[in-house]
């Protein structure tokens, strides 16, 4: 029996041994803030209010026995939509020689979409949800080609040094595409060979089964750092399909300048221009937005300052829609 045991004892050890080679990796990470914020105008001046967020990633990777990587990766977020506690969730599947697979189930990008921050940094989001005692209604949304759910987005080997290349992919038969039988696509290139240069495109196409919802997306943005200084621009251009709904036909242009004071601090003023097409009521203004933000980090600690204006933003002249916006945030990373 004691022969038993030892080869037992023996198998099972050597079984250990084996399997840990391929044991994964488990990761936790975290980040929480606190902002202080508020709007004045002629029709808005006490929206003042303090708000939070939080969110906690939970990421695993494992490297196979044939050189590839496998990882996924899904956030807890407080501020999670549709009254769910899980925002963005993926698997990704990467080699050297095959490129790297990213399929999400939710919160996934196309090539496009993955661009489109503005160079100034999305001023129109602090107007955007702004509705009370507008004559023109909400804020201006800037519209994109969102990868949604289920989406897969790839990114090539690297064939040049220094460019990349993406392209995106959302079957007709996600739940997010409407029962036309289309599939939504992508693709995007971005370019950091010469050194302080950046340089990306990206075009993909959305699909909702309506012709008057469905278009394309277009972002060019260039960006050059010269030491402390760093100049930047970006275009958005997004086109409905329909000749008889270019209503929502849409460009977005923002410009920024950035300067680094120190390594914890820096400065940054940007402008964004939103403009739209309208071809049933002639046009409508510009919506026009400004800003400066300041920012000081200190280990895992940041703490930003904004001051930033916003005219037209609903795309009239009512004098209402001209207003300004102010935030202390304080962010922490875990």
């Amino acid at each position: 029996m004691n022969n038993f045991k030892k080869i037992g004892m023996t198998a099972l050890a050597a079984s250990l041994v084996s399997t840990s080679v391929f044991a994964g990796e488990l990761t936790a990470s975290g980040s929480a803030s606190v902002t202080a914020e508020g709007w004045g105008g002629t029709t808005i001046n006490k929206e003042r209010g303090l708000s939070m967020a939080d969110s906690v990633t939970l990421a695993g990777s494992t490297e196979l026995d044939n050189g590839m990587t496998v990882s996924m990766s899904f956030e807890l977020d407080g501020a999670a939509e549709s009254g769910s506690s899980f925002d963005d969730r993926s698997v990704t599947i990467a080699s050297d020689t095959l490129g790297t697979f990213k399929m999400s189930g939710s919160g996934g990008s196309t090539a496009a979409s993955a661009l489109d921050e503005t160079a100034a940094g999305d001023i129109w989001d602090s107007f955007d949800g702004v509705s009370g005692g507008l004559a023109g209604g909400a804020g201006v949304v800037v519209s994109a080609a969102e990868g949604g759910d289920n989406s897969i987005f790839y990114t090539l080997p690297s064939l040049v040094d220094g460019l990349a290349v993406t392209a995106s992919y959302r079957p007709a038969g996600s739940t997010t595409v409407a029962a036309n039988n289309a599939s939504a696509t992508g693709y995007g290139a971005t370019y950091t060979g010469v050194e302080g240069l950046s340089v990306s495109y990206g075009v993909a196409n959305k699909e909702t089964g309506t012709a008057t919802t469905s278009g394309d997306q277009t972002v060019m943005k260039a960006s050059y750092a010269y030491g402390p200084l760093t100049a930047s621009y970006s275009n958005n251009d997004y086109d409905i399909s329909s000749t008889a709904d270019q209503n929502s036909d849409q460009e977005t242009t923002s410009w920024a300048v950035s300067y680094t004071v120190s390594d914890a601090i820096s400065l940054t003023y940007g402008e964004e221009t939103i403009d739209t097409g309208n071809i049933t009521a002639g046009s409508l203004t510009d919506a026009e937005f400004s800003g400066i933000t300041a920012a000081y980090t200190a280990g895992g600690m940041t703490i930003t300052g904004k001051m930033q204006e916003g005219e037209n933003v609903a795309h009239s002249t009512d004098t209402d829609e001209d207003m300004e916006y102010w935030s202390l945030a304080l962010a922490f990373a875990f």
